[in-house]
C-alpha cells in the first residue's frame, strides 16, 4: 500500500527504540522506501546494523559521513521524504526540535524537510508531565508537526503512567492513514456499522452469532485512508478499532438502532455491515425463560430491522450500503433485499464459498446495485473493502 512512498523514521536514545525496528520491517513488506536516522545515542540501545538489514537502506547517523550516496545527504532526503516519524522521540530531541536546534543527522533533515512531520514521545512519566516537555510539544504542534500521543502502563523504569511509545502496529496504521491512499471522500461523513450483537436470556446467556467484525473494520479503516469523517459503530469483537476512526461500542441491537438511527442524518455514506443477531428472548409472564419438562422454553422476537430504517428515511444524495449473507439464492434474494430496503447497494456474500464468511481474513462478494453486478474474487477483506469503496465513489 505503500509502494512510491518514502518515509523517514527517525529514532532516539529510549529503551522503545526496539520497538521502531518492528515499525522499519512493516513499512518495508508495505514496500514503502524507508530510511532510518539514528541519534548517536539511540546506538546504544539497537545496532545500526539492525535497521539496515530490515530495510535495505544505509542508517544515517553520522552528519559528516563521506559514504554517502547524496551529495548532501539530509537535504536529498527531505527533498525525497513523504512523511517523518521520530519514534521514539526522546524529551532531549523533542526540546531540539521545538527549539530549531540541528546538531546531528536527524535534526538537521528534520528541520529541512516540508512533508507531514509524526513524533511519538516516549519516556518516564515525569518527564513526559514536565511543563518544559509540554510547551515543547504545544511549539511543535504550532508549527504542524502531528503529536501521537504515549500510552499508559508499566513503563521500563518501573514507573506506572503516561509515556509509552504506541505499539508499531498503532504506528504503521497512522502513517497507512496519511499516505496509502487518495483522499477522495475527503469531506465526507461515513458511518460503519460492524461486528454481532448479543441479546441477553439472562445474566449469564445470551443470542448472538459468528460475525468477527473484520469486514465493517476494514471498512471503516479504508474509508478513514481516504480522507472520510467516519464512526464505527461496533458489536462486541476482539479487534482494535483503525486508526483515524471515531468508535461508538454498542452490545444490543437496540443499542446499536439507537446510536446508528441518531446519527444517520447527518451522514453522506452508511455502510450496514454488521451481523445483527435477528432475534431476543421475550419477556412472556415475567420471565424469558420458562421451564418446562426436559428442558427450557425460550420465547422470540425480532429485533430492530436497521437497515430498512435507513432506507425508509434516507435523505437526498445519501448513499446506503448493505450486506447480504445467503446460503442459497444468493443473488435473487440480494437483488430483493436491495429494492426492499431502499439501498443503493447490497454487498452479497455466500457464506458456502470457500474464502468467504465471518471470521476468516478474506472474502468472496458480489456487489449489487441498480445498474448492475460486480464479481470479486476471492480478496482479503483490506481489498475488498477498497473495491466496495471504489463502487460507492463511483455512484456518488
Amino acid at each position: 500500500m505503500l509502494k512510491g512512498k518514502t518515509v523517514l523514521l527517525g529514532v532516539t536514545g529510549s529503551i522503545a527504540a526496539y520497538k521502531a525496528a518492528y515499525l522499519a520491517s512493516a513499512l518495508k513488506k508495505q514496500h514503502a522506501d524507508v530510511h532510518v536516522l539514528m541519534t548517536r545515542n539511540a546506538e546504544y540501545f539497537i545496532n545500526p546494523i539492525t535497521f539496515e538489514t530490515l530495510t535495505g537502506n544505509k542508517c544515517l547517523v553520522d552528519t559528516f559521513d563521506r559514504n554517502f550516496e547524496f551529495q548532501v545527504e539530509h537535504v536529498s532526503l527531505a527533498k525525497r521524504a513523504d512523511l517523518f516519524l521520530v519514534a521514539p522521540a526522546s524529551a532531549d530531541v523533542i526540546g531540539k526540535l521545538a527549539n530549531g536546534i540541528a546538531d546531528d543527522m536527524l535534526t538537521t533533515t528534520f528541520m529541512a524537510c516540508t512533508c507531514g512531520k509524526l513524533l511519538a514521545p516516549a519516556m518516564n512519566t515525569r518527564m513526559y508531565e514536565n511543563p518544559v516537555l509540554q510547551d515543547n510539544l504545544r511549539k511543535l504542534a504550532g508549527y504542524g508537526c502531528e503529536i501521537l500521543e504515549p500510552e499508559e502502563g508499566y513503563l521500563a523504569c518501573g514507573d506506572t503512567g503516561a509515556g509509552k511509545m504506541p505499539e508499531p502496529d498503532y504506528l504503521l496504521q497512522v502513517i497507512l492513514l496519511r499516505l496509502a491512499c487518495r483522499k477522495d471522500l475527503a469531506g465526507k461523513r461515513m458511518l460503519v456499522t460492524a461486528g454481532p450483537t448479543r441479546e441477553a436470556v439472562d445474566p449469564v446467556r445470551f443470542i448472538t452469532n459468528h460475525s468477527s467484525g473484520k469486514m465493517g473494520y476494514a471498512l471503516a479503516a479504508a474509508g478513514a485512508r481516504r480522507g472520510a469523517d467516519v464512526t464505527l459503530v461496533s458489536g462486541p469483537v476482539a479487534l482494535e478499532p483503525p486508526a483515524g476512526v471515531r468508535l461508538i461500542p454498542v452490545v444490543s441491537a437496540e443499542d446499536m438502532f439507537r446510536e446508528v438511527t441518531r446519527r444517520a442524518p447527518e451522514q453522506d455514506i452508511i455502510i450496514k455491515a454488521a451481523a445483527v443477531a435477528d432475534y431476543r428472548p421475550r419477556t412472556v409472564s415475567g420471565e424469558k425463560i420458562k421451564k418446562k419438562e426436559g428442558g427450557l422454553e425460550l420465547a422470540l422476537e425480532r429485533t430492530e430491522d436497521i437497515l430498512k430504517y435507513l432506507g425508509a428515511h434516507k435523505r437526498r444524495n445519501q448513499f446506503l450500503c448493505g450486506f447480504s449473507m445467503e446460503t442459497e439464492n444468493l443473488l435473487e434474494n440480494s437483488r430483493k433485499k436491495l429494492q426492499a430496503k431502499n439501498a443503493d447497494m447490497i454487498v452479497a456474500n455466500n457464506l458456502k464459498v470457500e474464502g468467504a464468511g465471518f471470521a476468516g481474513d478474506t472474502n468472496v462478494v458480489t456487489i449489487i446495485t441498480g445498474d448492475g453486478e460486480v464479481s470479486l474474487g476471492k480478496m482479503t477483506k483490506e481489498e475488498t473493502a477498497g473495491r466496495i469503496l471504489d463502487e460507492i465513489v463511483k455512484r456518488m
